[in-house]
């Protein structure tokens, strides 16, 4: 084969080569674009569950450190 072959099958390569990974880098932007909408949803989640709790931890008794039988 000539030089000029060559180089042709390697630009087609490289071509190839660059399709692929623009598919994979586009497989991986929708990816990170899921996890970080469920990483979100989580932080949420976990917001409302602490909240939740402060708000029954704020109803206890201010003596609830002795149990009603009398143990410590």
């Amino acid at each position: 084969m000539s030089k000029l072959e060559d180089l042709f099958e390697r630009v087609d390569r490289l071509v190839l080569r660059h399709q692929e990974l623009k598919r994979a880098s586009t497989l991986i932007e929708q990816q990170l674009v899921a996890v970080t909408a469920e990483r979100d949803s989580l932080r949420s989640r976990l917001a409302a569950a602490r909240s939740r709790i402060d708000a029954l931890l704020e109803r206890l008794p201010a003596d609830s450190g002795t149990r009603k039988d009398g143990a410590p």
